[in-house]
């Protein structure tokens, strides 16, 4: 067999496979087979390939960013409240548990005892402002402004130097006011 005949014959075998390939996948996401239900948690092979997308992702999409030096105590007081008004009921902190309903989310909101060591300020700010597909987690863009954004980061830094019962302890002692973006009870 020629040279050539045998290049046109190994292209037309790799594009008939890309063909089938598509095919296949087509055919699988109109069958209906895939089990979305949230219910059920992902397989480990789905967790893997969203996990490690979204890992990618987001240091992709942070590289650019450039977290403030430090965080005074002032920031990290309004980054608990912050976080208190509306990131707890979904993440839990330090002593104290998610709210029962953020269970039924697949996959589950992490805790974020440990998300500084997985991401960093850049990446955690990034995440808070964007959300991420399809995990519940909502973009704060439009809610939050930078700096509100970058005082949930910064206690989150914190709070991984801080005794456990710290978020319990501020919970009970500090006023955080009404939730932001809401007016304050009249009077």
């Amino acid at each position: 067999m020629e040279r050539s005949k045998l290049i046109q014959l190994v292209v037309l075998l790799g594009l008939a496979a890309a063909l089938a390939g598509a095919l296949g996948a087509f055919a699988f996401i109109k069958s209906g087979i895939y089990n979305v239900a949230a219910s059920k948690p992902h397989t480990k092979f789905t967790f893997y390939v969203t996990n490690e997308t979204m890992i990618h992702s987001v240091r992709r999409h942070a590289s650019g960013i450039v977290a403030p030096a430090d965080a005074s105590a002032a920031q990290v007081t309004r980054g608990f409240c912050v976080y208190e008004t509306h990131c707890v009921a979904c993440h839990g902190a330090a002593g104290v548990a998610r709210q029962p309903w953020a269970g039924g989310m697949e996959p589950q909101p992490p805790y974020l005892l440990d998300a500084t060591h997985k991401f960093t300020p850049a990446e955690l700010f990034w995440i808070v402002r964007n959300g991420i597909k399809m995990t519940g987690m909502p973009s704060w863009r439009d809610s939050l402004s930078e700096e509100q954004t970058w005082e949930v980061v910064a206690w989150l830094e914190a709070s991984r130097r801080l005794p456990p019962q710290t978020y319990v302890r501020w919970r009970k002692g500090l006023s955080c006011g009404p939730p932001i973006g809401l007016p304050g009870p009249s009077r």
